[in-house]
This record gives C-alpha cells, sequence and structure tokens, in this order.
C-alpha cells in the first residue's frame, strides 16, 4: 500500500472518529437533561464502538492507528519507520480538526470555535498518563498472542476507560489538539493541552518500555517471536 494511500486513510479514519466523539458528546449532553452519568454512558459507548468500526474497516490500508501515540509506540518497538511516523501524526492531526469541524456542522455549530472547558490538574494528568499507558499495554499485549482480537479489546479498553479516569480518557495527542477547537462539552481549553499531551506521550514511552520487556521471549525462542500489532503496518 503506497504511503498516500495510508495517509489519506490514516486523515479519514481519524476525522471520523472525532466526529463519532464530539457528535456524541454533544448529542449525548443535549438528550440527557442534566444527567451527567447517562451523558457520559451514551458517549462511552458510541465511542467505543465507533473506533471498533474504524479500526476494522481501516486496519488493512494503514493499520489504523488514529493515534498519535499509537505510531510513537510502532515506531519505538521498530515496527514502522520513523521517515513514516511524523506524515503519519501529521495527517492523523489534520484529520482530527476535521472531525471536529464535521460534528459541530452537524448540529449547528460554528466549524471551530476556541474551547473553555478548563482541564487542568495532577488527577487529571495521572489520569491521562495512566489511559495512554493502558490502551498501548492492551493493544501491545493482545497482538502478541491474540493479534484477531485487538482492535476489539482496545475498543472495549477505551469504553471502559471514559469512566475509570478522571479525565474521561483522551489518550490521543490528535485528539486533545483537535478538541481545543471545539467550545462544548468535548472540548479543552487550549492552554491545558499541553500537559495533556505530556502526560499521554510519557504513558506511551512507558507501556512500550515495559510491555516489551514483559512480552520479551527467551534466547531460545527469539527466532520464534514477535507478530506485529494488529494496529501497525507491515
Amino acid at each position: 500500500m503506497t504511503l498516500a494511500r495510508r495517509l489519506s486513510a490514516e486523515a479519514l479514519g481519524t476525522a471520523l472518529l472525532l466526529a463519532m466523539v464530539v457528535g456524541s458528546a454533544i448529542m449525548a449532553n443535549r438528550l440527557a437533561g442534566g444527567n451527567a452519568a447517562l451523558a457520559l454512558l451514551a458517549n462511552s459507548i458510541a465511542s467505543g464502538a465507533g473506533l471498533l468500526a474504524l479500526v476494522l474497516a481501516f486496519g488493512d490500508i494503514s493499520g489504523a492507528h488514529f493515534n498519535p501515540a499509537l505510531t510513537l509506540s510502532q515506531a519505538l518497538q521498530g515496527k514502522m519507520d520513523w521517515r513514516e511516523a511524523l506524515p503519519y501524526a501529521s495527517a492523523q492531526v489534520l484529520g482530527a480538526f476535521a472531525g471536529v469541524a464535521a460534528a459541530h456542522l452537524m448540529f449547528g455549530e460554528p466549524p471551530i470555535t476556541a474551547a473553555s472547558v478548563a482541564r487542568a490538574g495532577a488527577s487529571l494528568w495521572l489520569s491521562e498518563f495512566l489511559a495512554t499507558f493502558g490502551l498501548i499495554a492492551v493493544i501491545i499485549g493482545c497482538s502478541r498472542k491474540r493479534p484477531d482480537l485487538t482492535p476489539f479489546a482496545a475498543a472495549a479498553y477505551i469504553t471502559s476507560a471514559y469512566w475509570f479516569t478522571a479525565s474521561s480518557s483522551f489518550a490521543n495527542p490528535a485528539l486533545t489538539l483537535a478538541r481545543m477547537a471545539s467550545n462544548t462539552i468535548a472540548g479543552i481549553r487550549p492552554g491545558d493541552v499541553p500537559a495533556y499531551i505530556a502526560a499521554q506521550l510519557l504513558g506511551t514511552i512507558a507501556a512500550t518500555a515495559i510491555f516489551n520487556w514483559l512480552h520479551r521471549p527467551a534466547r531460545s525462542a527469539a527466532k520464534n517471536s514477535g507478530s506485529a500489532l494488529s494496529f501497525g503496518h507491515d
């Protein structure tokens, strides 16, 4: 598959993912009648189910990363050329902003607006570290023995992480950047973005290092080890 096609798939897939995440957040907030738990339930189910569908649809084209954190993890593991990692991340970020704009237009909002929702503090930064750590850990762990189940496991984890983290689990630098352009319930104040992304990147690096060590084969079995991640691209 050519790089141009893979980048197009990453941009389109990430745009659709953000349209699902932001669109479902807006819809849930409007319909829940002030019930925050019901709104979060709807948003988490829509986001998890949407992620699964998109990974299954785009996985054979680009690996369906839709997330610079996953792209970084793939590059750190040597499963992706570093020269392709930056174009992948750039396509993901551009797609994410397009997805936010699409979600806004569907609900009668201006395409791009500066977010005002404050998301700062050590508890949220720890949440983003753990959310991203867990996502990368699940992908690495499942892909080594049950690669066909990796998309399902990742989607299930994201659905869960909406609930067990104080930040409702962004776990994605492209998603984080794009949501600063959404002055809705899904938004994040621009000044809060750098700390979120720093926590996500630290979680990515830590999970990649620890789970590659945990899954490292014995020397005698090394020659038989290691299928690529289902989210990766060979």
